[in-house]
């Protein structure tokens, strides 16, 4: 979908900012900057348009402008467009996308006004939004990414959002009373060469979508033991000393929906849902707590032109939790020129590359189960004499991992109260947790 509000954006603004993508991956480079300035195909000069993009499940959401803007302002207002979107479609995907071009056209044109930015609100949006949602089958989609899946055994669940419209009924035009809240963890991690942790930090959300009609009261509780800031008290004061508190929290944040009435009482939090997605707690966390994977590498001369490395990793979590589209990656020396790997007789579901580009080492596993280690070695050849220490020139290992029904934090919804219209109201609640690698890192 391209919109041209103030006129100021070639129409082929689209097409230059497809081939500078395109380009930048076909260069053996990493994906494209979120910002960049554009290049016009002809005359191969900047053409002064700013291009601000985020990738979302696969799609790529672009804005385009002359004038100087906050670039921060920009990917959030397109973070923003993608969840309402997502919110009236139900399914966020190119197929949805396609057949819903005139509602998603309507979304837009209410969102943005004349190139100025109204409203990202869904609850507000529905007042002016009058196309129907074209429902697409949700089953037949394929997830496009860690972010997006929770698992469970073959059968695959949305993440941070469920497949159906918050504007649309169910079949027969009844309405299914029921609430989702999902906590999600973003972890980063980085191990020294010896495997001792240097940094650790959780970036944390608590994501609800709510499809309970006549907006009843929602009370939420947390751990009775949390603590917030160094004083552990009040959640307006996190500059005191530390509390004995099981989970701490350095700081967090809160929905303009919720109240703190009783927070500071019994970690309860009361808010009356709005409609669509929104997160009604974001955290941050750097208290010590446990990786949920160990990273092991070794890497040595083997020969004349040759080194091999050995990596190791084993998850530290339980046995019944499974971990998915675990990949790792690993620089090799800019001089390698073939890779060669050896898995562990009999294993299945795993893959190893050797990216010739950007000489780097790839290996990806489909699942990865709790308590168990997995080995790679691999066999390099270079097409130089090693005149340096091979282990500066290689490394580090990074990893992407997603968890479900995992959190590293502990931090728990202990319960989900929601204000009764009659005896017989009882809506189905949803409480899923997920832990996801922001930045996990090993040095060599």
């Amino acid at each position: 979908i391209v919109t041209t509000d103030r006129g100021e954006v070639a129409k082929g603004s689209a097409e230059i900012f497809f081939r500078k993508v395109k380009f930048w991956k076909e260069d053996g480079q990493e994906e494209a900057p979120p910002v960049f300035v554009g290049i016009t195909l002809l005359k191969n000069n900047v053409d002064g348009v700013n291009y601000f993009h985020v990738k979302v499940v696969g799609l790529l959401f672009v804005a385009t402008t002359r004038v100087n803007v906050s670039p921060s302002l920009v990917l959030e207002l397109l973070q923003r467009i993608a969840r309402v979107i997502k919110d009236y479609l139900g399914v966020l995907s190119e197929d949805s996308l396609r057949k819903n071009f005139v509602l998603v056209y309507e979304l837009l044109d209410e969102v943005i006004d004349f190139g100025y930015m109204q409203t990202t609100s869904t609850e507000v949006l529905k007042s002016y939004i009058f196309n129907e949602p074209i429902v697409v089958d949700a089953a037949r989609l394929q997830p496009l990414g860690p972010a997006a899946i929770f698992m469970q055994g073959t059968k695959r669940m949305p993440g941070t959002a469920i497949t159906k419209s918050v504007v649309a009924n169910e079949p027969g035009g009844r309405k299914r009373e029921e609430i989702f809240v999902d906590i999600i963890e973003k972890i980063s991690v980085t191990f020294s060469s010896s495997g001792y942790i240097l940094t650790s930090e959780i970036d944390g959300t608590i994501q609800m979508k709510s499809y309970l009609t006549g907006n009843p009261e929602i009370r939420l509780a947390l751990n009775e033991d949390l603590s917030i800031g160094r004083g552990g008290g009040s959640a307006n004061d996190y500059r005191s000393s530390y509390g004995s508190g099981a989970v701490i929290l350095d700081d967090c944040n809160f929905h303009e929906s919720v109240r703190l009435d009783s927070f500071d009482m019994d970690r309860t939090l009361a808010l009356v849902p709005p409609d669509g997605e929104f997160p009604v707690m974001n955290y941050r966390m750097t208290q010590e707590f446990k990786p949920p994977f160990h990273i092991n590498c070794l890497i040595e001369e083997a020969g004349h032109l040759k080194a091999e490395v050995i990596l190791k990793v084993r998850a530290e979590f339980p046995s019944n939790i499974t971990a998915n589209t675990v990949v790792l990656e690993m620089p090799l020396p800019k001089y390698t020129t073939r890779a060669s790997f050896e898995l562990e007789p009999g294993v299945t579901g795993q893959r190893t590359d050797f990216k010739v580009a950007n000489k780097k080492l790839e290996w990806d596993l489909e699942k990865f189960v709790g308590g168990v280690e997995h080995t790679l070695r691999a066999k390099l050849t270079f097409s130089q004499e090693l005149h340096a220490n091979i282990i500066k020139e290689a490394g580090p290992v990074s990893m992407t991992f997603t968890i479900p029904m995992y959190n590293v934090s502990r931090l728990q919804v202990k319960y989900l109260q929601i204000a009764k219209k009659s005896s017989s109201y009882n809506p189905y609640r949803w409480v899923r947790y997920v832990t996801q690698a922001n930045s996990y890192v090993a040095r060599i």
